[in-house]
């Protein structure tokens, strides 16, 4: 779902775990629960927000902090000057029951990205577990339990992609948001609301933690304090359903990875199967 899809502004984990949570994504399938979709997620939004006092937690969220808006604004600048990054992430993600129970499934994402047109990840969960290439040229999703594949051409850049994928295919590409994070175009004008939380530490790592609201959604996001202005944590929430499902993601990063071409290309096991990815009803064609 792109309830998300307005949040944006960066790169790439989803991640969403993935947009196409279960095989169905790949050769079509209805799905009888409600998943958070983090499809740019953070879409127009790009922020940093005023201090407050170690320990005193911020009460308001009917203004805009001009200054939670600007930290948004120089991690998306910080994001853009990464050429090539990688991420251990992990998710989770809440479903909604046809009988109004969530279901929290956990899962994890490790991505490689060489900017502008480079991509690896490896995403696994509770249910799943697929292998995203793309090398600039044709992008590969390979479902490694059931052994199939499906490959089709690509756009030229990982925002594109991005976009092809979702309006197309109805899949997420992993960490989606981050590859439009930092993009140049985005309206930082559709967040209601921002907040400068305070101080936090996520995985040992000084953040600030910051708290935004869009028309459907509600996300927080804890940047690293100091020169490497990364975003360390993201919360998700869609307000449009009376259960607030939630998506989040921890992320881990290396800023030198190690990795050669072959990285970003899909070699199939002998015995793999490959099918066509299903279109959604109005997906746009290839251009």
């Amino acid at each position: 779902m792109r309830d998300l899809v307005r949040i944006v502004a960066i790169i790439g984990v989803g991640l969403t775990v993935c947009g196409c949570n279960r095989e169905a994504a790949v050769a079509s399938s209805a799905s009888a629960s409600r998943a958070v979709g983090t499809a740019g997620a953070t879409e127009g939004a790009i922020a940093s927000a005023n201090a407050t006092d170690a320990g005193t937690p911020a009460t308001s969220t009917t203004g805009v902090d001009q200054g939670a808006v600007k930290a948004l604004e120089r991690m998306g600048a910080y994001l853009r000057t990464l050429k090539a990054f990688q991420i251990a992430s992990d998710t989770t993600r809440d479903e909604v029951l046809d009988n109004g129970q969530t279901i929290e499934y956990g899962g994890h994402v490790d991505l490689l990205v060489q900017r502008p047109d480079r991509l690896r990840a490896e995403v696994t969960s509770d249910r799943q577990q697929r292998f995203f290439f793309y090398d600039g040229k044709s992008f590969t999703l390979w479902a490694h339990r059931a052994n199939f594949y499906a490959t089709v051409p690509a756009p030229p850049t990982l925002a594109e992609l991005a976009d092809r994928l979702q309006s197309k295919y109805a899949i997420e590409m992993p960490l989606v948001d981050l590859f439009y994070w930092g993009t140049v175009g985005h309206d930082s004008g559709i967040i209601q609301a921002a907040d400068d939380i305070g101080p936090s530490q996520i995985e040992g790592v000084s953040c600030e933690h910051y708290a935004f609201r869009q028309a459907d959604v509600d996300w927080q996001v804890w940047i690293q304090q100091g020169s490497y202005p990364l975003p360390r944590k993201i919360v998700i929430t869609t307000t449009t359903e009376a259960e607030r499902p939630q998506y989040t993601s921890v992320m881990t990063w290396n800023l030198a990875p190690s990795y050669n071409d072959a990285a970003f290309k899909f070699d199939p096991p002998a015995d793999a199967r490959k099918i066509a990815l299903s279109e959604q009803p109005g997906g746009t064609s290839e251009r």
